[in-house]
């Protein structure tokens, strides 16, 4: 498994060594050990998984506040993904700035999302199934929140425009970027 940071300090992609022969191949997909050694040292505490069957569907960007604020270790089954992590440490030098990757089960790449950031993704490909562990707290409507997906001081290329992308109610209402409270 080779676990890389990325631009922001705390996110890291995930990559999983695949053994195959004729029949397939064969990866884990996650192992405590290694991840720790890379620095993230989480207790999984929920799995969670999305289908969204339209292209375009866009699921973010979604955070849980303290102390319920959660972690992520996010990878897709099947479809594809540009997954996004939005940095919302109001103390960190990359405060609102945002790493995008692509993730879908051809290159098998995870995404590792540390408490503190903002986390969203937009489907590639028709019939798309995300899966993540979850660590830190477990689900807490009371302390669920969001950041509008398309606010420009962000500035994510998202591969859909406002009206095209399919969005949750929650989604087209999310404050802007600016009108955050310090979360984290």
């Amino acid at each position: 498994m080779q676990i890389t940071d990325l631009e922001i300090p705390g996110l890291k992609l995930v990559v999983p060594k695949r053994h195959g022969d004729d029949r397939g191949w064969f990866a884990e997909t996650f192992r405590a050990d290694l991840m720790a050694a890379a620095g993230v040292d989480e207790a999984f505490v929920q799995d969670n998984q999305s289908f969204s069957a339209p292209v375009g569907t866009v699921r973010g960007l979604h955070f849980q506040r303290h102390p319920f604020a959660q972690a992520k270790l996010v990878r897709v089954l099947a479809g594809a993904i540009l997954d996004v992590a939005v940095d919302l440490r109001r103390d960190s030098p990359t405060y609102g700035r945002h790493v995008a990757v692509r993730l879908d089960p051809e290159n098998g790449h995870q995404l590792y999302i540390p408490v503190g950031f903002g986390h969203g993704f937009c489907t590639l490909e028709p019939d798309t199934m995300v899966a993540y562990k979850v660590a830190g707290g477990v689900y807490s409507r009371e302390h669920d929140g969001a950041v509008r997906w398309n606010d420009p001081d962000l500035g994510i290329d998202w591969p859909v425009t406002a009206e095209t992308a399919v969005l949750s109610d929650k989604d087209k209402v999310a404050p802007r970027f600016a009108d955050l409270p310090p979360l984290f």
